[in-house]
């Protein structure tokens, strides 16, 4: 059985597993065979084994789905263990065992609460669970582990509660619990509707800040992180006997933020005096916004600090201070950087115990001197007792924990195994202008208003002074931006309309969103087969570098090094803001070629687009609400539901819309309904990565302005698209061009390309000489409304 597993596994993530877990599943599968032999236990239930929770690389053991007595829908989580041994810890939910490898006992989560915390999480995310009213039944079996009073400690009695806890001889005991709630099979196809079920946005820890300052359970606390969470306020509680240093390393997307936000607001529970500390102003300042209306002013000003705020405070004038970020803290403070001596040493002074959560590759300038070697070195200084801990589950990147590895290794941070990347996992792409990218980015922020550009600091900062100046120009490709705005200041990513301009690391560091596109300057170019560093192609402006020129004379190498550190450690940080995905664009042209070659995508055999005929679309369900002609007259907004290829024919008349409409529908509230938008229906593969197949989709007729990256409609005589079975098709423009005669632009050629997971569909291109008064761009796409096929 554990063959089976493993070849479905590798076929489902793409590598494979170590002999320990194929040992676990041998050992473990066995008995869970033996469970589901009572022939009370429908054999029609449904099983997963190794379900991988959304957005997230935690993987639950065992799920079984079907119905109760009631016909109500169940899901049975079972957390699997081969523990023989434990030991209880004094630590909420936490338990000492081997939990294999070779570092003997370890503290981490007791298997009741991580099947509950697995079930809360499956069931605030799947929203097929909820539609369907699903009722989750997590509990634990440990078919080795005696009952001894250790791991059933009255100590864990409410985690037990909420998870039964099943041992060594109790398996009638869990058949059971599996009985009562498993009565019948899964006629409903719960499994199905959770495997395939929509994934509901992650939180963003800025939108919850208020409610766990309030004492609200915003986020459930997974694992490591529980751990993490545990052992600082464990020696919150000892720093009455000795001064305590909590160092929590953790790469991005691990839940840093995450866990310390929650510490404040455990720590303000217990009438603890704490504050929450960073050197980046953009995190404090976004969370400050935040809480506006909810905590006086004067309140939230005592919850959070910057790191240079300490420099004259007694010794212990703090409980604990969580320090996030702390790989950014410098030496000296103020303005001038000319107060105190050390921020590290005057953080542990500061406070009885100071908990550092530190990413060593986000070093980002040269002043950053908090990494974890520093601030041991530090605590050990000033004789602080010394609590190392990791924060490695993967909560970003869609929970790809390849991603991060892919990343590191072909930025150089460190070398993985991971050389090539599934864009499968994670929505990864490389674009082929900026134009397309920032297009692209925009229409993934239509939205939730969580989706950004930001780039590399390589790019003068003329608006600053001159509000009507661009900053980011590159003309051949009919692009222009600005940096994020001064008025907005650290507040740039939560401000409404801010995706039209580009932000920076200092904007964005500390902080996520749903997707991510980071445009890569010439600091960071391919050559000769690898990656080279030119830190003198930063903006002179940039304070990150500045001092290494005079560095370069006295030390090249140090120099070297450390510029090199920066520029990867500054992109490795700004392609992992995004939840969801993240767009690169390099305007190193091998840079790109570098990292499209470490790139792949399962196969697939391409499907062609085909669009549906209104009439057909209209005798089906669609899911937006119909809008009837009486409403229509009687002033409610609402647009035609329209077939393209009646669009492709005749849009040149300006009634066609209203003629062709097979039905009217209103749009969701952020969009206003407004003259020239219809909706119409896109079937096939080619544009899958922006518009999946079957989605409903709002066009704009006969758009004006550049089309440069947008999705459009063209219709051409050259065009003999087989997906639309005529002379139009959908794709992403792209154009050459050069300067006219008469001062204006004249188009060379235009590329029509296709955005597709599958690699068989190719570029469409239309020369000068085929570019006659018969190409037409008949619509441009602003939006995918429902990805349901109807």
């Amino acid at each position: 059985m554990e063959d089976v597993v493993s070849r479905q596994y590798r076929h489902a993530t793409g590598h494979g597993v170590g002999t320990a877990e194929m040992q676990a599943w041998k050992h473990s599968l066995l008995e869970m065979a033996k469970v589901l032999s009572d022939e009370e236990i429908p054999a029609d239930a449904s099983v997963a084994i190794e379900y991988q929770l959304p957005q997230s690389s935690k993987r639950i053991d065992f799920v079984i789905t079907g119905e109760d007595a009631m016909a109500r829908t169940q899901v049975v989580i079972i957390e699997l263990k081969q523990w023989s041994a434990s030991r209880r810890s004094e630590k909420d939910a936490i338990v000492w065992a081997r939990r294999g490898g070779r570092s003997g006992e370890r503290e981490g989560t007791h298997p009741s609460y991580q099947a509950w915390s697995y079930a809360t999480y499956l069931q605030d995310f799947n929203v097929g669970v909820q539609e369907r009213e699903m009722t989750m039944q997590p509990c634990a079996y440990l078919h080795n582990h005696p009952r001894d009073g250790e791991i059933d400690h009255p100590h864990y009695r409410a985690h037990i509660e909420r998870a039964p806890l099943f041992l060594a001889r109790e398996r009638a005991r869990l058949q059971a619990f599996i009985r009562q709630h498993v009565r019948h099979g899964d006629r409903r196809n719960a499994l199905y509707a959770i495997e395939n079920g929509r994934i509901r946005p992650s939180k963003l820890l800025a939108d919850s800040v208020t409610g766990l300052l309030q004492g609200r359970p915003e986020f459930v606390l997974i694992d490591d992180q529980k751990l993490v969470f545990e052992s600082i306020l464990a020696a919150d509680a000892r720093s009455s006997q000795k001064k305590q240093v909590v160092i929590v390393k953790g790469g991005p997307g691990t839940g840093k933020s995450v866990v310390a936000i929650n510490l404040l607001g455990a720590l303000l529970a217990r009438q603890r005096n704490a504050r929450y500390v960073s050197k980046n102003a953009a995190p404090r300042a976004v969370y400050e916004a935040k809480l506006t209306g909810a905590f006086t002013k004067s309140r939230i000003s005592h919850l959070f600090s910057g790191s240079g705020a300490f420099v004259e405070h007694e010794p212990d004038a703090y409980d604990t201070l969580i320090v996030d970020e702390a790989h950014r803290l410098n030496e000296k403070s103020g303005l001038y950087r000319n107060l105190g001596d050390n921020q590290v040493r005057e953080l542990i002074r500061a406070a009885r115990c100071t908990a550092f959560f530190v990413d060593d590759a986000q070093r980002v300038t040269l002043l950053d001197i908090g990494h974890s070697a520093e601030l041991k070195r530090q605590a050990l200084a000033l004789g602080a007792e010394i609590t190392e801990l990791d924060l490695a589950s993967q909560f970003r990147c869609n929970g790809s924990d390849d991603y991060l590895s892919w990343l590191d290794n072909t930025l150089g941070v460190r070398e993985t195994a991971n050389i090539m990347l599934d864009t499968g996992d994670y929505d990864f792409r490389v674009m082929d202008s900026p134009a397309e990218l920032h297009a692209l980015v925009a229409l993934k922020n239509a939205a939730n208003d969580r989706s950004r550009v930001v780039a590399g600091y390589c790019w003068a900062w003329p608006s600053k002074r001159n509000p009507q100046a661009w900053d980011i120009e590159m003309p051949e490709f009919g692009y222009r931006r600005r940096w994020n705005l001064d008025q907005d200041g650290s507040l740039w990513i939560v401000t409404p309309g801010s995706v039209d301009q580009v932000g920076c690391i200092h904007t964005c560091q500390g902080l996520e969103l749903d997707h991510v596109g980071v445009i890569i300057g010439p600091d960071l170019q391919f050559r000769d087969g690898r990656l080279v560093v030119d830190a003198s192609r930063r903006a002179a402006s940039d304070q990150s570098v500045k001092g290494l020129k005079a560095m370069a004379k006295q030390d090249p190498q140090k120099a070297q090094a450390l510029a090199e550190a920066i520029v990867k450690n500054t992109y490795r940080t700004l392609m992992t803001r995004g939840m969801k995905g993240c767009y690169v664009y390099c305007t190193d042209k091998p840079l790109a070629d570098y990292l499209r070659s470490r790139l792949s995508a399962a196969p697939a055999a391409p499907a062609p687009i085909t669009i549906q005929p209104a009439a057909k679309a209209a005798a089906r369900v669609i899911p937006l609400r119909r809008v009837s002609q009486q409403e229509r007259l009687d002033g409610m907004p609402a647009v035609p539901v329209i077939d393209l290829r009646f669009a492709a024919g005749h849009f040149s008349d300006p009634q066609a819309l209203e003629t062709g409409a097979e039905d009217w529908v209103a749009l969701p509230d952020w969009i206003s309904a407004k003259p020239n938008l219809f909706v119409a229906q896109v079937i096939g593969e080619s544009m899958n990565r922006r518009i999946p197949s079957g989605a409903w989709c709002l066009f704009r007729a006969r758009p004006a302005g550049t089309r440069e990256g947008k999705v459009v409609v063209v219709q051409h005589r050259s065009i003999a698209d087989p997906e639309t079975g005529g002379q139009y098709t959908i794709k992403v423009y792209s154009s050459e061009k050069v300067a006219a005669e008469d001062g204006g632009w004249r188009h060379t050629r235009i590329v029509l390309k296709p955005d597709s997971s599958q690699p068989d569909f190719q570029p469409m291109e239309i020369t000068a000489e085929e570019g006659d008064d018969s190409f037409e761009v008949v619509a441009e796409m602003l939006e995918v409304l429902s990805t349901a096929a109807l």
